[in-house]
């Protein structure tokens, strides 16, 4: 037998290949044994693997052994689904998506370097610093979630979103859990991040977040503002410091630059239709 597993689309998903059941009593009770044992790769593909298996008159333990495979890259699939799920993302991106060519400050051997969750095992921090429109949530949502398809845990969320979470676990007695839950997740990608402004008490329960995370889980930062402005983002010259400090330290870097890319694809195709 040569085919061991249906080839996983770009979507992520096997193609169901259900045939229907031929009549035969083995067949129904294989049916509902399957489903009973919650195997439904197993269950969509056993009538037409064991068809394939009786032509090519494959042994008993390579027609097992193909449909456990069947099985195994079924579940892989589903558990990557979950947990890409599970992140929150508010749009797909995948950085295959990424237009290197509209943002040349953005290099593909760097981008590459993130699929792998090495970095993240390491609790490295990423920080992307550009202007709105040079792919910065792009290339965030798309590093969390080739890390999630890699079979790490991804939450993303905005700043002032965890910020205003933190405050309402703080108010309802719950940071403690709030915050352990956070100091879990392998990949924690915050996006927006010196947007607002913050007061001080939402600085220091962002800082708790941070210093929880510190060199253990990894962090990526997405942000607007340079280094030297994140003191207006916090207030505070020593909280600031040390919040710097715990995303700086051993990260990658990537600036993305200050040309909306974003906002010459829309000049280019308000171009176009004037032209027509």
């Amino acid at each position: 037998m040569t085919a061991i597993a249906e080839p996983i689309t770009d979507a992520g998903k096997v193609p169901p290949r259900r045939m229907s059941l031929p009549g035969d009593p083995e067949d129904v009770l294989i049916d509902e044994a399957c489903r009973d044992l919650r195997l439904p790769a197993f269950r969509e593909r056993f009538v037409e693997l064991a068809a394939t298996a009786r032509r090519e008159q494959a042994t008993y333990k390579q027609f097992l052994l193909e449909l456990l495979q069947v099985e195994l890259a079924d579940r892989e699939v589903r558990r990557q689904q979950r947990l890409v799920r599970s992140a929150r993302f508010p749009r797909p991106k995948r950085l295959e998506d990424f237009d290197f060519s509209k943002n040349p400050n953005v290099t593909p051997e760097v981008v590459a370097d993130l699929k792998s969750p090495a970095w993240v095992r390491e609790g490295r921090p990423l920080v992307l610093i550009g202007d709105s429109g040079t792919g910065k949530s792009h290339l965030l949502i798309g590093v969390g979630t080739a890390i999630a398809e890699a079979g790490l845990s991804v939450r993303y969320t905005t700043t002032s979103a965890l910020v205003n979470e933190l405050a309402e676990a703080d108010a309802g007695r719950r940071l403690s859990s709030v915050i352990a839950r956070y100091s879990k997740v392998d990949l924690l990608c915050l996006d927006e991040f010196g947007y607002l402004n913050l007061d001080r008490k939402g600085a220091k329960l962002l800082f708790q977040i941070f210093t929880e995370r510190e060199e253990r889980k990894a962090t990526a930062v997405a942000t607007n503002s340079p280094f030297a402005e994140w003191d207006k983002t916090f207030g505070d010259a020593r909280l600031c410091a040390a919040i710097a400090d715990r995303i700086t330290f051993r990260c990658t870097l990537i600036q993305t630059g200050t040309e909306s890319y974003r906002f010459q694809a829309t000049a280019s195709e308000r171009a176009n239709a004037s032209g027509r």
